[in-house]
C-alpha cells in the first residue's frame, strides 16, 4: 500500500533583516531561552523540511514547530515575542521609577550617609518592598561600599610589564618566587568557650578576646609549583628579611637563578640587603608598583591562609600560633596549587585606562 503524503507545510521565506534579527536573538546572551528557541525553530524551518524533520534537528516536538511556524507566517518576528501576561496593572509608573533611581544615585538623606529602603520609601511615598524591588532590578545597593586606589608610581607601566611578563613567560633555568611578609599576626584567644555548630545553629564565639602577642610571616610562593617557603619572626625588619633571603638561598638549588617579585617596602632596599644581593648575583628583584599588591600572587596565598586558618583559630601563645602556621604550610606543600596568571600587561593597562576615563567623565 502506498502511503499517502502528509499535509504540505507552509513555506517560510525570510528577508535579510528578519534573518539578521532572528540570528541576533539566538546569539545574544541576554535573550530569554524561550525566544532563542523560537528563533532557532523559524530559522531551521526556513532552511526547508517538514515539521517532524525540523523538530528532530532542534530537539522539540513537531507540534511546537507547527505552532511557531504558523505564528511567524501570520505575525512575522513580532509573533515570537511573549505576550503580556494578565495581572494587576502597575501602580508605580515609569516617572516615579526614574525619580527613585535618580534620588538613589544623586542624593543622600539629611541624617545619614546613604539611603535605606525605609528612608527612601518615606522620602518618595513608596512602599519598602517597591524600593527594594527596584534597587534589585537595577543593581543598586546604597549600603555597600568598595574601596579602590590607583597607583601613582611613575614607573607603573614598566613595572606591570616586567612582573606580568615574568608570570606569563618565566625564564629558563630559573625559579620565580613571589615574596612578601604578613606582619602583626595576632595570637588571639576567646574569653569564653566556643560553642560548636549544631543543626540550625552556627558555631558561636565570644565577641571579645585576649591578645597573646604577634608574629610576622615571610613567605615565598613558587610560581610554577605553588609550593611555599615560609619563615616566622618576632619582628619584621631588614634583619629578618635578610635572614629570609639566606633561607631561600639554601633552599633553591644552586644551579638555578632566583627571580623575586616583591613590593617597595623600605626593608627590601637597605644597604645591608643591597650588599647581600651584590654578592649573590643569581638573585634578581622585580618590584611591583606602589599600591599594587594585587600584582603579587603571594597575596592570594595569604588570603587563603587568613580565611582557612587564622580568622577562626584561637591561640594561647605566639609559640602555639607559629606551630599552627607551620603545620598549615606543610599541609599546603603536600598538595600545592599554583595560581595561574592569565591577563597580559596590555589588557591590564587598557582596563585601568578605561577605568580612569570613566572617572574623568563622571567628574563633569
Amino acid at each position: 500500500m502506498v502511503p499517502t503524503p502528509g499535509p504540505r507545510v507552509a513555506e517560510i521565506v525570510l528577508t535579510e533583516s528578519e534573518r539578521a534579527e532572528l540570528k541576533g536573538w539566538v546569539r545574544r546572551r541576554k535573550t530569554s531561552a524561550g525566544l532563542a528557541l523560537r528563533a532557532r525553530i523559524v530559522l531551521a524551518a526556513a532552511d526547508g523540511g517538514s515539521n517532524s524533520a525540523v523538530g528532530q534537528r532542534i530537539g522539540v516536538d513537531r507540534s511546537t514547530v507547527r505552532k511557531w511556524r504558523n505564528r511567524f507566517i501570520e505575525q512575522r518576528c513580532d509573533g515570537l515575542l511573549d505576550e503580556p501576561r494578565p495581572g494587576r496593572p502597575r501602580l508605580v509608573g515609569d516617572a516615579r521609577i526614574e525619580a527613585l533611581i535618580t534620588a538613589t544615585l544623586e542624593t543622600t538623606p539629611k541624617t545619614a550617609t546613604h539611603w535605606s529602603t525605609r528612608s527612601m520609601a518615606e522620602h518618595l511615598g513608596l512602599s519598602q518592598s517597591m524600593v527594594s524591588r527596584v534597587w534589585r532590578a537595577f543593581g543598586l545597593a546604597p549600603h555597600k561600599q568598595d574601596s579602590w586606589k590607583l597607583s601613582t608610581d611613575p614607573l607603573f607601566c614598566e613595572k606591570v610589564r616586567d612582573v606580568v611578563g615574568l608570570y606569563l613567560d618565566p625564564p629558563e633555568r630559573a625559579l620565580v618566587l613571589c615574596v612578601d611578609e604578613k606582619t602583626q599576626i595576632q595570637a588571639l584567644n576567646r574569653t569564653q568557650p566556643i560553642f560548636p555548630m549544631l543543626p540550625g545553629t552556627p558555631a558561636r564565639v565570644s565577641h571579645d578576646y585576649v591578645r597573646h602577642g604577634t608574629s610576622s610571616l615571610y613567605a615565598a610562593l613558587d610560581l610554577t609549583t605553588g609550593k611555599v617557603i615560609g619563615s616566622l619572626h618576632a619582628r619584621h625588619r631588614a634583619t629578618e628579611f635578610l635572614a629570609f633571603l639566606r633561607k631561600i638561598d639554601t633552599t633553591v638549588p644552586a644551579e638555578l637563578d632566583v627571580h623575586l617579585v616583591l613590593d617597595n617596602a623600605s626593608t627590601h632596599k637597605t644597604p645591608a640587603v643591597k650588599r647581600w644581593l651584590t654578592s649573590h648575583p643569581r638573585f634578581v628583584l622585580h618590584f611591583t608598583p606602589t599600591s599594587s599588591s594585587w600584582l603579587n600572587l603571594v597575596e592570594r596565598w595569604f588570603a587563603e591562609l587568613t580565611t582557612k586558618k587564622l580568622r577562626r583559630s584561637t591561640h594561647r601563645s605566639v609559640r602555639e600560633l607559629n606551630k599552627d602556621i607551620r603545620a598549615w604550610i606543610d599541609a599546603w606543600n603536600d598538595s600545592p596549587r599554583p595560581y595561574v596568571w592569565i591577563k597580559t600587561a596590555d589588557q591590564i593597562l587598557e582596563s585601568i585606562g578605561n577605568y580612569c576615563q570613566r572617572i574623568n567623565d563622571s567628574a563633569h
